[in-house]
């Protein structure tokens, strides 16, 4: 289990998180929720390593990271990034890349290696691409592929920053059952989103943040309940229980002077 405790981090001597303390567990979806520049994926990359502590600790089953090697972390924890360069590789080669932490140099890639590459694409309904260059793909062809690469490093913990960006209402949901998938099979599932209603109606904890500060970290229901992300964001959030389960949806928030002076100007 990776615990955060007082984290502090930041960029070129600048701290962006502030004094977070938290647990990824496993077995749930995890979901980080805030506006732009509240830290969210600060807090990812600080998660793995990829960013220096300016405070506080994260750690591994109880190892503080900094005493870990990059290896140990990659064998633990797996990053789908938000943003990628796109190489002209076949896509099972790509896939075979998230093998990298178990192999010593030069690499060569053994049967198990090949099956867990595959398996991890049949996953993600990217398998039919397995001979197919990556470039030629479309963007949610792309991130199937990019998926299976980070379900291929076989961890216990997947962080996801912004999966759901530039995919379509089919794709997203296929993404967060995936998600779900992997927390039913044990795994800490932690996901960046900006989509409020799908975090509520998919997570099992939400942690908002704010200005580089946990504000909370709680069960959706809780976190809705609490009216914290009202506060947050500056809209109304409501929901409504459907046969298909609990509904959420978004609606702007108008100060009484400017719904009059609209009303003025109809």
């Amino acid at each position: 289990m990776i615990r955060l405790s007082r984290l502090c981090a930041g960029y070129f001597g600048k701290t962006v998180i502030q004094e977070v303390t938290m647990e990824f567990l496993p077995g749930k979806v995890t979901v980080l929720l805030g506006p732009n520049g509240s830290g969210k994926s600060t807090l990812l990359k600080a998660s793995l390593g990829l960013l220096p502590l300016t405070g506080g600790e994260v750690l591994y089953d109880d190892v503080d990271i900094r005493r870990l090697k990059r290896r140990q972390i990659a064998q633990k924890a797996a990053f789908l990034t938000q943003s990628r360069n796109t190489p002209s590789v076949q896509a099972l080669r790509m896939v075979l890349h998230g093998r990298f932490p178990y192999l010593t140099y030069p690499r060569h890639y053994g049967g198990q290696d090949y099956a867990i590459a595959r398996s991890a694409m049949d996953a993600t309904g990217s398998r039919q691409h397995e001979n197919t260059n990556v470039s030629l793909l479309s963007g949610g062809q792309r991130q199937g592929v990019y998926l299976a690469m980070a379900l291929a490093q076989d961890t216990g913990t997947l962080f996801m920053d912004e999966p759901t960006t530039y995919l379509d209402i089919s794709r997203q949901f296929q993404m967060m059952h995936t998600a779900r998938s992997l927390a039913r099979e044990g795994k800490a599932v932690v996901l960046v989103l900006h989509d409020i209603c799908l975090a509520l109606r998919e997570a099992d904890r939400i942690a908002v943040l704010q200005e580089g500060r946990l504000l909370c970290c709680d069960e959706s229901d809780a976190i809705y309940q609490s009216g914290v992300l009202e506060q947050v964001f500056g809209v109304g959030v409501h929901r409504v229980d459907t046969p298909h389960g609990m509904q959420y949806y978004c609606v702007p928030r108008r100060v009484p002077g400017r719904i009059a002076e609209e009303c003025q100007n109809t």
